[in-house]
């Protein structure tokens, strides 16, 4: 029962509606007991020769009115149970998603996204049936269950229900033994179709690769092996479920042999008519539905049980990056002052950032090159408040970036990573996303300043071409620039481009670095790249190594020094030149 106390919460909001339901239930039980008892009294009639046109039109008429009444009774219990626990699945799914959507990178890490979407699925789907199918087995057991016993005692004879119902509690130890081991396999259960879930869902998202590496079979082998050990752990689920209804069975089974027997001996010795014992064994038909109700209620509840935890585990979950609600309001502006002394990733003792310290004033353009994992896309994300846990601070117009509302402080930042994500609609709606109320000029204003104008021309369809899934449909610079153009719409105050130049050639990177410089006049920009050529204009370059400045100045200070900068800047410059001799572009 510790499921129905986990969701306590919801059904003392939803009392009203679940008592509506209940009141249904209680009619239809009631409306149940009349037909029984009616034919009873046909068969006694039909049984002493007395039975009559009037009669049997009376009793007709009453069964015919228990039906119809059943019917609305039905409706209102129905109405009111599957409704609500409709209902309870839409609020859970509704607040996991919200969770989702507030969620730092540390959680997403911690998680595959497989796992995430089987608990939106299947988890809230065992406790919708929890509050739909367990509150309706749990409650239609117990009031159907008690007013067909009561009719059968009060109806019939009290020693023959006696006797009929003795095997009946054997099914609550069945039921509480098989419903601990269910729930034990139903956990685990669940956590193979997350991992199943997540190889399908890595599988398809990575198709390119794996046709392109020749990996299909080996990976068909993969998948074909993690299907044979969630199919394995199913059907251990499978077999216990099993077990209720045989088990259920040889329950009733000994009930219809006493009663039969017993019931034959009370008829005999004229205590019961044979009539009485037609409408006891109606009843005792009734009581399948009961018994059935109790052994499902144990496995809905066990299933429920454990997905509920699975959800709230997530859900209790607490993001390490904290909003400051009652915080800073207003749009943030002037100069970014970046001082951090240390910072390290969550459960990774080595440091990324030691000692990195600059200031950008407002309206300015700040380079940051080094080697592939010098710390330069662990600056963006501490800019971006990803992640909050450092010793420094970073200020943002003299107020510290953490005083902000995330609601402020981030819609001032366009933020292009070098692999942006595409959604599958248009490329208008995917360039609009940022600012979906945005004007047509508006659009193609920042599609100008992304150098993307002349690409969407020659598409099939222009704005309105559906790039696929994550943008299948465009190459890599096309996307990259669609995903400059959505940063762009937004006018932000600091533009971000990490490494965001690289799938585009040098003329083309020319041209939205020069427009950049000359429509984000008072706009601070920061450019993270490994080709130099997109910083060399930049107000003051840094060179990051090993998560620490190694160099800093102006392009040409830098190309004054014989160090990493400059040694990379003669390299780059070489490849170039063999890269044109060779026709290359």
């Amino acid at each position: 029962m510790s499921i129905f106390k986990k969701l306590g919460w919801y059904f003392k909001a939803e009392w009203k509606t679940y008592l509506f339901g209940l009141l249904g239930l209680l009619i239809t039980a009631l409306l149940a007991v009349i037909p029984p008892r009616m034919i009873g009294i046909l068969v006694d009639l039909i049984h002493g020769h007395q039975l009559t046109v009037k009669s049997l039109v009376v009793d007709l008429l009453i069964l015919l009115a228990a039906a119809l009444g059943q019917y609305g009774a039905r409706y209102m219990w129905r109405t009111a149970i599957w409704g609500a626990a409709a209902k309870l699945e839409k609020t859970l799914r509704q607040r996991l998603f919200g969770h989702y959507m507030t969620m730092d990178q540390t959680f997403y890490q911690k998680y595959r996204t497989g796992d995430l979407m089987a608990r939106a699925t299947n988890d809230l789907q065992a406790v919708q049936r929890v509050a739909g199918g367990g509150i309706l087995q749990f409650a239609d057991s117990i009031i159907t269950g008690g007013t067909t016993l009561i009719a059968m005692m009060t109806l019939v004879n009290w020693r023959l229900t006696l006797i009929a119902v003795l095997p009946f509690p054997l099914l609550a130890v069945m039921a509480y033994y098989l419903g601990q081991k269910i729930n034990i396999a139903f956990r685990d259960s669940q956590a193979a179709f997350s991992r199943l879930n997540n190889k399908a869902q890595e599988s398809i998202s990575g198709v390119k690769v794996i046709k392109s590496l020749g990996q299909e079979q080996e990976d068909i082998d993969d998948f074909n092996q993690q299907v044979d050990q969630t199919i394995n752990v199913n059907r251990r689920v499978n077999r216990l479920d099993a077990l209720f209804d045989p088990i259920t069975t040889v329950i009733i089974a000994l009930a219809y042999v006493a009663t039969i027997v017993m019931g034959g001996s009370l008829v005999v010795s004229h205590v019961i008519t044979i009539g009485n014992l037609v409408s006891f064994i109606t009843y005792l038909s009734m009581m399948i539905w009961p018994i059935f109700a109790v052994g499902m209620l144990f496995n809905t509840m066990e299933r429920g049980n454990a997905s509920y935890d699975r959800v709230m585990n997530l859900i209790n979950e607490k993001s390490q990056v904290v909003d400051q609600t009652e915080g800073v309001g207003h749009r943030p502006e002037g100069d970014l002052d970046f001082n951090v002394v240390n910072f390290h990733y969550p459960d990774d003792p080595q440091v990324a950032l030691k000692n990195v310290s600059f200031t950008i004033p407002a309206g300015k353009t700040l380079g940051i090159v080094g080697r592939v994992g010098a710390g330069k896309t662990t600056i963006m994300r501490l800019l971006l408040r990803q992640f909050e846990r450092y010793q420094g601070w970073i200020k943002y117009g003299d107020t510290n970036i953490l005083d902000y509302q995330l609601d402020s402080y981030l819609p001032a930042i366009g933020y292009v990573p070098q692999d942006s994500f595409l959604f599958s609609e248009s490329v208008r709606e995917n360039i609009a996303f940022a600012k979906p109320e945005a004007t047509n000029k508006e659009v193609e204003q920042a599609v100008e300043d992304a150098d993307l104008a002349s690409q969407i021309d020659q598409l099939e369809n222009g704005y309105d071409t559906l790039v696929g899934e994550e943008g299948v449909s465009l190459s890599g610079g096309q996307r990259q620039r669609v995903a400059i153009a959505r940063a762009l719409l937004i006018q932000p105050e600091l533009l971000i481009l990490d490494d965001a130049l690289s799938a585009v050639d040098a003329e083309t990177e020319s041209k939205i670095l020069t427009n950049l410089h000359r429509e984000r006049v008072g706009k601070t920009t920061i450019i993270a790249a490994h080709r130099l050529s997109s910083v060399m204009r930049a107000d003051e370059i840094i060179v990051m190594d090993h998560g620490m400045v190694a160099e800093r100045g102006t392009h040409d200070q830098l190309m004054a020094h014989d160090g990493w900068y400059r040694q990379m800047f003669e390299r780059q410059e070489l490849e170039m030149r063999v890269r044109g001799a060779n026709g290359e572009k």
